[in-house]
């Protein structure tokens, strides 16, 4: 029952797990409390909380969380949150992980229970990129401190590969890969050694990367991606033979001023229908890191409607 609610996209299957035991799960109008039994999604009556729960299409989902944020599908404060975005989906979502209010970046998104866990269990190990400018000069001791790994109050950091990008002034801008998700830990580690965060945004995640999409933007995992996933993390599980394509916009912020795109059609069930984005090819392509590397630049930045970068 845990793996059908994780499917249906109601929760990932430990918080499935959870309803089940809370009493909130009905088959056929019987209430189930043990993790063990099983349903049919096609001919059962499954209900959570007296509502309906009817079996999705499992969708794979990349979208680019703008600065000015909240990474969660509702914010007690009143803020702008990844659900904003996630809605013109049309069918439900949720975020693989966190991003913080201020970072900027790729996010992955999903309806698939057991793909969101494989992708955020500590074990996996799944590589997280940022470009970074923090303050201060950062030399080659520096660089090597934080790829040894950083002391923090809850324990070092584990080893990090950190490549420098350029200097600016009295600022440095770097290229950073983690393999761990504490909370605000690359705030943190600047922290800790002295060189302030100023900005940051995740260009990649688990392999895929926000190229291409503009803030705002979202857009379908690609067979070819969906393919790596499962080679490396083993999931998802059964890779659709139907993918949809395409993307869409999703919210509107002062940083990006999305271009209309694709919309993903739902009757309560299944997607039913794709339109591809209408936007001109090549559109919000962000330049390459070879491209900064060389002095153009770090980091995405909307000012007139397309990607470019800056200060």
């Amino acid at each position: 029952m845990q793996k059908l609610l994780a499917r249906a996209g109601v929760a990932s299957r430990r918080a499935a797990e959870t309803m089940i035991t809370g009493g909130r799960v009905r088959v056929n109008g019987r209430i189930v409390t043990e993790l063990g039994v099983r349903a049919d999604p096609t001919g059962d009556r499954i209900e959570l909380d007296g509502e309906l729960i009817l079996a999705e299409r499992p969708i794979y989902v990349a979208l680019h969380k703008p600065r000015g944020m909240v990474a969660t599908l509702n914010d007690p404060e009143g803020r702008p949150c990844v659900a904003d975005i996630l809605k013109t989906l049309g069918v439900r979502a949720f975020p693989i992980g966190r991003l913080d209010f201020a970072t900027s970046g790729i996010l992955l998104a999903t309806n698939d229970g057991d793909f969101a866990n494989a992708l955020l269990h500590p074990r996996g190990g799944v590589p997280k990129r940022y470009v970074l400018k923090v303050s201060g000069i950062m030399k080659d001791d520096d660089l090597d401190r934080w790829r040894r790994g950083v002391e923090l109050e809850d324990g070092r950091t584990l080893p990090a590969d950190v490549e420098l990008i350029r200097h600016e002034n009295d600022k440095t801008w770097i290229e950073l890969t983690i393999r761990e998700g504490r909370n605000q830990q690359i705030r943190r580690m600047g922290d800790a050694t002295a060189f302030t965060v100023m900005r940051l945004a995740r260009t990649a995640f688990a392999g895929v990367t926000s190229e291409g999409l503009a803030p705002g933007r979202w857009r379908y995992l690609t067979r070819q991606e969906l393919t790596e996933l499962k080679k490396t993390y083993g999931v998802p599980k059964r890779i659709p033979h139907d993918l949809p394509e395409g993307g869409g916009e999703g919210v509107n912020t002062r940083r990006a001023e999305a271009q209309r795109g694709g919309y993903a059609r739902s009757d309560g069930k299944a997607l039913t229908r794709v339109q591809r984005s209408s936007g001109p090819k090549g559109a919000d392509q962000p330049e390459r890191i070879e491209d900064r590397r060389r002095g153009r630049g770090a980091m995405p930045m909307r000012t007139t409607g397309k990607n470019t970068y800056g200060r």
